[in-house]
């Protein structure tokens, strides 16, 4: 039996989490709502939605920005494209601490996964884009991402007769920097990927396991949802990353990249402030969190657990949350996306 002691700390930490989530309401903004997107036919009342079943976008815009996801000459030297540190193939994600770019550049951040991403609310871990098409301009300016300008990339790609038609064809004013955003956030924006448990949500009760819903139940009744909820499992809302306990005085060597929303905003209040990342396909993007420090998603659950939440739990609950969460790994283009390796 736990000492009383022990028991008051509990108490004492859970009531400090429920002010320090409540000061974080005035932050918090609702999801929204992915442009086009055909609504799911079943609607639950479980704090997480489905993926809808269909997204509406323009094809030929789709493709373009495929081409342009694709092309490295959107790099100062030729040698990185979008895919470069958000690959298809390996969960949307370079699956690296930090991406690597031109001429060896190391970044200062970890890259979330593009898959999903049109259903964040904001983009970037700071939070500092309010659209996908904002953030497509970000890596390309950026000196240690790719490191060019509007001009040079204009200029290389205007040389391109066939890449010059397809633009025109998509767009009346043809080869734009706003065109190419576009472009790229619009095939950003079809990168969805249904899961297993979205097939739960709609109401197939075989789509999971007893394991995963039993872990979808710990999920919720250890509070993770108060912050990992709505259709894209998080992407919601900014939330400091030490609710309970400093994170950072614990890992040591405090960087810029870990002041978060305060790099933005300046207010002392965002300082450790970060955009609550999606979960889905949570199992296949690691490392995690924004600075890469946990190496499996067991380690992730941990650091949640400790610094978030101020709890407790049995290995075994973990476990099963592990097991929710790997429910939550989807398919793109009707084929399972690839495993970590």
């Amino acid at each position: 039996m736990p000492s009383r002691t022990h028991l008051a700390h509990l108490v004492m930490n859970e009531k400090q989490a429920m002010v320090r989530f409540a000061a974080m309401v005035a932050r918090i903004s609702l999801p929204i709502a992915l442009a086009g997107a055909i609504p799911a036919l079943a609607q639950t009342n479980e704090p997480i939605q489905p993926l809808p079943l269909a997204v509406k976008l323009d094809a030929k815009r789709v493709a373009l920005g495929e081409k342009l996801f694709n092309d490295k000459r959107l790099s100062r030297d030729d040698t990185l494209a979008c895919v470069s540190c958000h690959d298809l193939g390996t969960g949307g994600v370079d699956r690296e601490r930090v991406s690597t770019g031109i001429g060896g550049a190391k970044g200062a951040i970890n890259a979330p996964t593009v898959f999903n991403s049109g259903f964040n609310f904001r983009q970037f871990w700071d939070g500092r884009a309010a659209s996908l098409e904002e953030q497509a301009a970000g890596p390309i300016h950026d000196p240690k991402e790719m490191g060019t300008t509007w001009p040079e990339v204009l200029g290389k790609l205007g040389r391109d007769q066939a890449l010059a038609a397809e633009m025109k064809a998509a767009y009346a004013d043809g080869l734009q920097p706003k065109n190419i955003q576009d472009a790229i956030a619009t095939y950003e924006r079809s990168l969805v990927t249904p899961s297993r448990f979205d097939a739960y949500l709609r109401g197939d009760k075989t789509a999971i396991t007893a394991d995963e819903l039993q872990g979808y139940q710990l999920f919720k009744s250890y509070g993770c949802v108060a912050c990992h909820q709505g259709v894209n499992v998080g992407g919601n809302m900014f939330q400091v990353f030490g609710v309970i306990g400093d994170y950072f005085k614990k890992r040591g060597g405090v960087t810029t990249a870990d002041l978060g929303r305060y790099n933005v905003t300046k207010a002392e209040a965002d300082r450790h402030v970060f955009k609550v990342p999606s979960l889905r396909n949570v199992a296949l993007t690691a490392p995690y969190f924004h600075d890469g420090s946990a190496a499996r998603l067991e380690d992730a659950v941990d650091v949640m657990f400790r610094y978030q939440l101020g709890r407790t739990a049995p290995a075994g609950d973990k476990e099963l949350i592990v097991k929710f969460l790997r429910s939550l790994n989807g398919e793109h283009n009707g084929k399972p996306l690839a495993a970590a390796r």
